[in-house]
């Protein structure tokens, strides 16, 4: 594992300096390509870093623990190296699941879908709340929103929206939030004061890129049609409202958001080459290993995956039975603590399905 490590810094050090080369700066591309790689690997680097100086310094005490004949002195010496004992011990259990391949997909832009499930308006309304609880976690990262696709209810519930989300590893942050989605709760409109259940599904497909996925235009059926719902008055009046029916599939992909039937048009094939992405990635994980099966990110989007409960102020996720009492905070787009646990939950797996 240590010459493992030894050989990912020394690649570290070299990435180091090209990128301070002016002529690799002023090359943007290839800029990108090794600043994409430094940063896939820093993680690694900064723990084997901190590993480093921990076991050194506690090399250093237990010197000093065997020439030490003051009793004070050699109380202290033992209580640190007590702590630095844990210290790597800890670290080097980190490394080992820094070390588990990523995901290659993790460093992609993501496609989030959410539509509301069983329980009426109050299912819409809970999707409202999601899609607000996603946007605020993507304001705190710096991640950029795109609507391709929505559809509200008069109450301003979420029915089915789709957005396209970019930024540093989008996909690899939000695909634990696949799935099912319920909510416990006294609805507004409950005069009695029950609480009713109700649910979301949620959908993080990573965005396929043209490499991704070679579509063939003769597969295509392209309708179009006169838009529904609110909108400007040429939204309703012109065949702007775009349907793309992937033929071999049978996918059906619709966009009406925008005036222009192009803008539609380009909307609905980025979704239709997600949805595409995401089937033939399904298809290959099922493909190679049962052991996807036990890995939290790739489960099944029928399971119900997290309660929200209001009463209690409480967010379960029932994957990992960790219970967070920060409900507000966490509508509010703190989901830390939650993607932090799930991220290594998987590596875990993912290291004893290696074994």
């Amino acid at each position: 594992m240590f010459d493992k490590l030894e050989q990912i810094k020394k690649r570290y050090n070299e990435l180091s300096t090209q990128l301070s080369d002016p002529n690799v700066f002023s090359d943007n591309e290839a800029f990108k390509t090794l600043s994409k790689e430094q940063s896939s690997i820093q993680e690694i680097v900064e723990a084997y870093d901190a590993y480093t100086k921990a076991a050194t310094e506690l090399k250093d005490t237990k010197e000093m623990i065997a020439g030490e004949s003051d009793k004070e002195m050699l109380a202290l010496a033992k209580e640190e190296e007590k702590r630095l004992a844990q210290e790597t011990e800890s670290l080097v259990e980190r490394l080992k699941i820094l070390l588990v391949p990523k995901d290659p997909n993790d460093g992609k832009n993501a496609v989030l879908e959410i539509r509301a499930g069983t329980g009426g308006d109050e299912a819409a309304l809970f999707g409202a709340d999601l899609l607000r609880m996603y946007t605020r976690f993507s304001e705190r990262e710096g991640f950029k929103l795109e609507y391709l696709s929505s559809n509200y209810t008069e109450k301003g519930g979420v029915k089915e929206i789709v957005i396209n989300i970019t930024g540093k590893s989008v996909y690899g942050k939000l695909k634990f939030e696949s799935g099912v989605h319920r909510v416990q709760r006294v609805p507004e409109t409950e005069s009695s004061g029950r609480i009713h259940t109700s649910a979301a599904t949620v959908a993080v497909l990573p965005e396929a890129e043209d490499v991704d996925v070679v579509i063939n235009p003769n597969e295509l059926r392209v309708d179009v049609y006169r838009s529904s719902g609110n909108g400007g008055q040429s939204v309703n009046t012109t065949d702007s409202a775009v349907r793309i029916t992937h033929l071999p599939t049978g996918l059906v992909v619709t966009c009406q958001d925008e005036k222009s039937q192009l803008k539609n048009k380009d909307k609905a094939m980025k979704i239709l080459k997600t949805r595409l992405y995401d089937l033939a990635k399904q298809k290959q994980e099922s493909e190679l290993s049962e052991n996807r099966k036990s890995m939290v990110g790739s489960g099944d989007r029928s399971e119900r995956i997290r309660t929200y409960n209001f009463p209690q102020g409480r967010v379960t996720d029932h994957r990992i039975n960790l219970t967070l009492y920060k409900l507000d905070a966490f509508l509010d787009g703190d989901l830390y603590e939650m993607l932090e646990a799930l991220t290594i939950n998987e590596r875990q797996a993912a290291m004893t399905a290696e074994g």
